[in-house]
């Protein structure tokens, strides 16, 4: 079986949403609420735990399921938000992994967390 592609994504979700009529309520406004209150869903599963504590419970069954479930419905309503926008994901994230070359050379960032204002 192939993986799908983000194109081939968007279309099933967007068919998702047609089949619905649920593109009314899928304002650019609302989209990019809606991707927070989804990535705070993600954040919470962090609360109260060390980071070493959240590694090690990251990689249980129970864990593995609600990561899933919430990472997934964070890139669903990226998608939404892109789609709305007209934005090419792929092509934005290289671009910007391209930006961030340029402003954290490996000569300078390599090994530090400081911001490339401060290298």
């Amino acid at each position: 079986m192939t993986k799908p592609s983000i194109h081939s994504l968007t279309q099933r979700l967007l068919a998702f949403r047609d089949a619905r009529d649920w593109k009314q309520f899928h304002n650019l406004k609302d989209l990019i609420l809606s991707l927070n209150l989804e990535a705070s869903e993600l954040l919470e599963l962090t609360q109260w735990k060390s980071g070493d504590d959240f590694e090690t419970l990251a990689m249980t069954p129970a864990m593995q399921a609600k990561l899933k479930e919430e990472t997934a419905d964070v890139l669903l309503y990226l998608l939404l938000v892109c789609e709305r926008a007209g934005i090419d994901v792929l092509a934005a994230a290289n671009e910007k992994i391209n930006s961030n070359e340029e402003k954290y050379p490996v000569e300078k960032a390599k090994g530090t967390a400081k911001k490339y204002d401060e290298l």
